[in-house]
């Protein structure tokens, strides 16, 4: 019979062997606790600091590991090392639910962060997203207000639908992506089986130096499932980690879940006369204009072996870019390319990028020094220009700057060089030719639901307008639909909130 193998001996944070695990130093059998017990004290110490903040939106989320790897010829149209035939690139992958804090439950309606950090030769390229292919807002001046009006309010400290609803009915330009949240999408049946976007549009440029705006699309080869708002509560109740442990035992049984990974390119010169702005996060392009075409399969087959260490201090940044990719004047874009790294320094400290999940396998040589937990080491010279064989840009081989030409006056302004630029014609092709009978009426129901949930009147009849400017029927349902569910609670007040039924009985 074979001896089981002795465990480690357990040691300090500094490796030396530790007395005990279970008993403090104390004097005597019954006495007080002795200061000297320096392993009581760093247990403790090191207890008390085992958290960092949880990011502000996409706090609670899981993730895991694996490839990226190549199956189409798009060199056309990008230079990027990720993207030529044959690459095959490591991953990390995360994603996450939105409004809710670490502990909130997993299944609740809300959109999903769908976050990619690929290690390419030329250095890490992240791209955040979601598992919608559009946003709320367009502006980055408004994102703050945007994220405090789905978090918890200041007086109760309670998340509250009339305060969602009273920052969408003031931004009608979110109702494309309210459209896609208050339908089947909201709630994905689990991780694996939901699309992921890049929602923004972003820029590509080939080895000739050729430009070309692009979209990601990265579609579940699992397929499309999703949630009813029924199965969701129940789910919440019963499993609040679903979707955390759902990838988890996936990946561990072998199931190994990927996305293949479709763009859609638009010819550089097409941006300025599409009949809508291309770089405005509410709107889709329709596939008749800019068909898809096949990029490669993301595949995730390893699992976190610490959870804190590989995921909660994963830091994803759309301001990695590699050569050959670029951003596009998409102005909530902009804005996170400062956002996102500015978080990060917060959140896990100025050398974040050390830590083995952020460091890239490139090769790096730049002149950051010093900060807090750095380890990496730095050599003189710590400057540039040098003339001491410090590093130096290659601009021949990667100066071609992948960005855009811009003229005109600093002006503060909304979109409006389109044709097309308004907030409600998506919203509304969605509800009409996307949506079957089905899913609309499923639609109806969630939005009913959700607006009987403490929205109060004056945000109510706003919330029927919203609605109304997305698609008539659709808005006459959902009016119909909450006030008849007031009047089976309450009558009067029901009648008494319908100014259309008080219109008719004045003319009786």
């Amino acid at each position: 019979m074979t001896e089981e193998p002795k465990p480690p001996a357990t040691t300090t944070d500094s490796g030396i062997p530790a007395e005990s695990d279970e008993h403090s130093l104390t004097l005597g059998p019954g006495g007080p606790i002795l200061l000297q017990d320096h392993y009581l004290i760093e247990q403790m110490a090191q207890f008390n600091r085992e958290r960092v903040p949880e990011r502000q939106p996409h706090a609670k989320g899981s993730g895991a590991f694996g490839h990226f790897e190549v199956t189409s010829d798009v060199s056309r149209f990008t230079k990027a090392a990720v993207f030529q035939p044959g690459a095959k690139t490591p991953m990390a992958a995360r994603f996450s639910t939105v409004a809710g804090e670490r502990g909130s439950p997993d299944t609740w309606r809300d959109p999903r962060g769908f976050a990619l950090k690929f290690y390419t030769p030329e250095g890490n390229y992240d791209l955040v997203g979601n598992n919608t292919p559009v946003f709320f807002i367009k502006d980055p001046l408004k994102f703050q207000h945007f994220i405090r009006s789905q978090k918890r309010r200041a007086d109760s400290n309670l998340r509250d639908h009339d305060m969602q609803w009273d920052f969408w009915t003031l931004s009608p330009e979110s109702a494309h992506q309210v459209t896609w949240l208050m339908g089947d999408r909201g709630i994905p049946r689990t991780w694996r089986h939901m699309n992921g976007y890049s929602s923004h549009t972003y820029l590509w440029v080939n080895a000739a130096g050729e430009k070309f705006w692009v979209k990601y699309h990265f579609k579940t080869d699992q397929g499309i499932e999703f949630f009813t708002q029924h199965e969701a509560d129940q789910m919440a109740s019963a499993d609040t980690d679903y979707h955390t442990r759902d990838l988890f035992e996936a990946i561990a049984r072998g199931d190994y879940p990927s996305w293949t990974l479709h763009v859609q390119v638009m010819p550089f010169e097409d941006a300025k006369t599409y009949r809508f702005n291309p770089f405005d996060l509410t709107k889709v392009w329709p596939h008749g204009d800019y068909p898809l075409i096949e990029v490669g399969r993301m595949t995730l087959d390893r699992n976190p072996t610490d959870h804190h260490t590989e995921i909660e201090q994963a830091a994803f940044e759309p301001n990695n870019l590699v050569p050959g990719i670029g951003p596009s004047p998409d102005r909530m874009l902009l804005g996170r390319l400062f956002a996102y790294a500015d978080a990060h320094r917060y959140r896990i400290g100025a050398n974040y990028k050390q830590l083995p999940v952020n460091t890239p396998v490139a090769p790096v040589h730049s002149y950051s020094k010093d900060g807090s937990m750095r380890y990496a080491k730095v050599s003189d010279p710590v400057y540039a220009p040098n003339s001491k064989g410090g590093p130096r840009a290659d601009t021949e081989r990667y100066g071609t700057p992948a960005g855009w030409h811009a003229d005109g006056e600093m002006v503060r302004s909304a979109y409006v060089d389109h044709a097309e630029d308004d907030d409600w014609g998506q919203a509304g092709t969605l509800v009409r030719d996307v949506l079957d009978d089905a899913a609309r009426e499923r639609l109806v129901d969630n939005i009913v639901g959700h607006l009987l949930n403490g929205v109060t009147e004056p945000v109510l009849k706003r919330a029927f307008e919203y609605w109304h400017n997305v698609d008539k029927d659709l808005g006459d349902r959902v009016e119909s639909g909450v006030r008849a569910k007031q009047n089976e609670k309450d009558p009067k007040a029901a009648e008494q909130a319908n100014p259309a039924r008080e219109s008719m009985q004045r003319k009786a």
